[in-house]
């Protein structure tokens, strides 16, 4: 008995599956094929305004939260976007300009002909050390080297909060890049439970009385990924960059070291 039950429920689950999905509502338009349409003809068909009036107060709820981290995190992609782009061609410029000459440049020389770039400020902290040492003598007239671990320390420094500076904003991207799948998950969860309870209400095994749930349930894991995904691939771009960046700053300490040795030692 109990299992002729189970079959009929799975009987008209499907049978109304197939008439939700092939019947799709447009403003003014209705299709009806007859047969079963996949998902993604019916998510291209179907009106968005349509599935958010299916949702309740809570589904909304976490809609608009999704959507305001989603346009927090698109803010923060182009920032990035706009602070990492181009820079690794200025480095190589200015690594030209650097290896071009036989001596130390003036550091808004270099900033003035490469721009913006990490590179510079820790050419700029390791100039001004090599200045007080001299105290405060011109380091391009010559002079004598006193210490220069002090200066790879100065230019460590410059170069570990060139990295804080670059890497500002990139937690709250992973934030958002783990913590949205799970607040869609939530609303999947909830339209799970409001399925359950309308077909409780109904009475029947009915796909009108779960439906609502179940739209509610996929429309608020869809857009859990929709703001999760660009945050991650975002995240994990300017990681690799800052990272790469990072590196060439830490060799560029040890090679400008290595010239005022060479310079100033002998």
């Amino acid at each position: 008995m109990l299992c002729r039950f189970r079959q009929q429920i799975f009987s008209d689950a499907c049978l109304n599956l197939r008439i939700a999905c092939a019947t799709v509502g447009l403003p003014g338009k209705k299709f009806f094929w007859g047969k079963t349409i996949s998902s993604p003809a019916f998510l291209f068909f179907a009106n968005p305004l349509t599935l958010l009036e299916q949702t309740s107060g809570v589904a909304r709820a976490i809609l608009g939260l999704l959507l305001l981290l989603s346009i927090f995190s698109w803010a923060l992609i182009l920032q990035k976007f706009a602070q990492l782009g181009g820079m690794d061609r200025k480095t190589e410029r200015f690594l030209r300009m650097f290896r071009g000459g036989r001596g130390l440049s003036d550091p808004n020389t270099l900033r003035a002909g490469v721009g913006s770039s990490p590179l510079v400020a820790v050419y700029a902290a390791g100039y001004r050390e090599l200045e007080a040492q001299m105290n405060g003598a011109n380091p391009r007239a010559g002079g004598r080297l006193k210490n220069a671990d002090a200066v790879g320390v100065e230019m460590q420094v410059a170069a570990s909060e060139e990295v804080r500076r670059l890497e500002k904003g990139m937690s709250s991207l992973a934030t958002i890049a783990s913590v949205s799948p799970f607040i869609g998950l939530f609303g999947t969860v909830w339209g799970v439970m409001d399925a359950f309870a309308g077909l409780g209400e109904a009475g029947a095994a009915s796909l009108r009385a779960v439906a609502p749930g179940i739209a509610e349930a996929l429309v608020t894991t869809a857009a859990g990924l929709f703001a999760a995904i660009p945050a991650l691939i975002a995240y994990n771009h300017c990681l690799h960059g800052i990272r790469g960046l990072a590196s060439r700053m830490s060799d560029f300490a040890a090679e400008f070291v290595a010239k005022i040795e060479t310079i100033y030692s002998a």
